[in-house]
């Protein structure tokens, strides 16, 4: 068997987040803001899709090298019903999934990727492996820091970045976008071993 077959190459980018234009830039929603970056940068149009029940489009991310992107709108904690939807119209394994989404035990400027793994108490995470009956799919984790004392965490995820994290946000997003590429062209592995170390820090 070839190296190359080993390898975890994603065919569908979900980024998670909650649909609604109030919800545009929270933390909670970095996910949305990984794709529609991707988007712009592959030049896909993303349209609502009754089927998958989110916004999702196809395209070339280079020469002759399709992929898919897909943005539930069904609400974070039902996530799962978008990502079956595509994944069985495609007739896609698990293992050809890459979901990104927040993460709070990670800080802001850091990310992780990773091939399986529990949800680690996110309901778009839960949802998806519920759905999908098994956690063994790759994601990419963002942090987006913990809440503070005073703040709860449901308003900590609804909340905004700061000026100064918004900065780091951005640089990272950037960053994701290249894990992402690496990932397509020569695996999440490869991506795994080169990015969860990067982070940026905000000041």
């Amino acid at each position: 068997m070839s190296q190359k077959a080993n390898l975890v190459i994603p065919q569908l980018i979900v980024g998670l987040g909650n649909p609604e234009s109030k919800y545009n830039g929270t933390r909670h929603n970095i996910g949305f803001e990984v794709i529609d970056t991707l988007a712009q940068c592959w030049q896909i149009s993303l349209k609502q899709h009754r089927r998958f029940q989110g916004g999702f489009g196809e395209g070339l991310w280079q020469p002759g090298s399709k992929i898919r992107l897909l943005k539930p709108t069904t609400y974070m904690n039902r996530s799962g019903q978008s990502v079956q939807a595509a994944g069985n119209w495609y007739k896609l394994s698990p293992q050809s999934l890459l979901v990104i989404y927040d993460d709070m035990d990670l800080p802001v400027g850091r990310l992780r990727m990773r091939l399986s793994g529990s949800a680690g108490g996110h309901n778009g995470i839960k949802s998806i492996i519920s759905h999908l009956g098994g956690q063994n799919f790759p994601r990419l984790r963002i942090g987006i820091g913990k809440s503070n004392g005073e703040q709860g965490t449901i308003s900590h995820v609804l909340g905004r970045f700061s000026p100064s994290e918004r900065k780091t946000i951005a640089a990272v997003v950037q960053l994701v976008s290249e894990a992402v590429e690496l990932s397509l062209k020569e695996g999440v592995q490869k991506a795994m071993s080169l990015y969860n170390s990067r982070s940026f820090s905000h000041i």
